[in-house]
């Protein structure tokens, strides 16, 4: 009898585990992509005869159609269905870079930037929506850390497979191996049966569930905290190694192994973070801890010249407890979306990524322009402590949500 009753929870965890797999793999491919085309960079500059700001250019427009396109994206989840969408946008990401390659042109840049930057829109709406309703609530937090962890590691890897790419088949066949990883992807995932999520169909005899509105208070903050957040970070990420190198006297060397130490021990904090978010309720209180901890960090940075392996550990304790709080941010908007709209919630709050990904190039380049690069880490400060301090409203808002 015990072996019958344990039968369908073996079937239901080893279906959990599928799905977490490959919903993992969608968001390494979709972190992989958004730096495949940085990576060629120089290729492109000298096919393409134009200039870095042009090639920044298409950046810009991947940025900014992902930003427009996030929200609605959501809606598109939760009314045809996650895995639909999740298996669209990682074909036409795929099918972007494949086409730029065969037909190599300016114009075909920026559009295949327009592309990649709608399949973008997909992943987290439909990535989420997938992992809230099929795991296990126990494990929530753990799986939004092992599938946040797959994205940070598809961009930690990314600049060795281009190049690796690059030296076997050219600038060319990069862009269409690159693109094809995605396509091969996405048939894994119909291969590996990923369950569908959002589309539900009212049954009959069942009364229709009273609409509520998405765009709620909650979920506005929450998109100024994701926001937030990106800003925190993207000072370091994109302008740490020039401006420790500029301000701080700092080698090539040090303030790379420093950047290094931070983004892999990131990685390594969203994975310790899942286990705090299972085993905690209050997950707006954590995130204000961390980021109190970590403002205290980043301003010993900015006020003080440290020696190279006290700027690594340092620069390392910052990245960890940066990425200690992404699964509780993640588990604050679970709780805040209203039922069956989880794929709208994400769409609405991943907008405030876009947002700090428009902004902060623009904010952190002209810092560095007036020759002020103390500031990246001074900004990046303001923006943690701007942090602490509102995400106990988001606290709040998830427990009267709940409630």
């Amino acid at each position: 009898m015990a072996d019958v009753l344990a039968a369908p929870q073996q079937g239901k965890a080893d279906s959990a585990l599928r799905t977490l797999t490959g919903i993992s793999i969608a968001h390494w491919v979709s972190h992989f992509h958004l730096l495949v085309l940085p990576m060629l960079f120089p290729f492109l500059k000298e096919k393409l005869g134009v200039g870095y700001v042009e090639l920044g250019f298409a950046l810009t427009v991947s940025a900014v159609v992902s930003g427009l396109t996030q929200a609605p994206t959501g809606y598109l989840v939760d009314h045809f269905g996650a895995r639909k969408l999740l298996l669209c946008g990682l074909t036409l990401g795929g099918l972007a870079l494949i086409l730029l390659g065969l037909h190599l042109s300016y114009p075909a840049l920026i559009a295949c930037a327009v592309l990649l930057g709608l399949a973008n829109s997909v992943y987290h709406p439909a990535d989420y929506a997938i992992l809230a309703e099929h795991m296990d609530e126990a494990r929530m937090g753990r799986a939004f850390s092992v599938h946040t962890f797959a994205g940070y590691l598809g961009g930690a890897v990314t600049p060795a497979i281009v190049a690796a790419l690059v030296t076997v088949s050219g600038g060319v066949g990069a862009l269409i191996a690159s693109g094809a990883i995605a396509i091969l992807v996405a048939l894994l995932l119909v291969a590996m049966g990923i369950p569908e999520a959002g589309a539900h169909k009212k049954k009959p005899g069942h009364a229709a569930a009273p609409k509520q509105a998405v765009i709620t208070p909650a979920l506005i903050m929450l998109t100024v905290l994701f926001t937030l957040l990106s800003l925190s970070v993207a000072g370091i990420n994109n302008f740490g190694v020039v401006a420790l190198m500029s301000g701080y006297g700092a080698s090539y060397s040090i303030a790379n192994v420093a950047l290094t130490a931070f983004l892999g021990c990131s990685a390594v904090g969203v994975l310790a973070g899942g286990f705090l978010a299972d085993y905690t309720e209050h997950h707006g209180y954590v995130a204000a801890a961390c980021f109190a901890a970590n403002a205290a960090i980043v301003l010993l940075i900015a006020l003080v010249t440290l020696p190279g392996w006290v700027l690594t550990a340092t620069m390392a304790t910052a990245g960890f407890l940066s990425g200690v709080i992404a699964p509780s941010r993640d588990m604050l908007v679970r709780n805040a979306a209203p039922p069956g709209a989880a794929g709208r919630a994400f769409g609405i709050v991943s907008t405030g990524f876009n947002l700090g990904g428009i902004v902060s190039p623009l904010l952190f380049g002209w810092i560095m322009d007036q020759s002020a690069p103390h500031w990246v880490f001074g900004a990046s400060v303001i923006f943690m402590l701007a942090t602490v301090v509102l995400s106990p409203f988001t606290e709040r808002r998830a427990q009267g949500k709940a409630n």
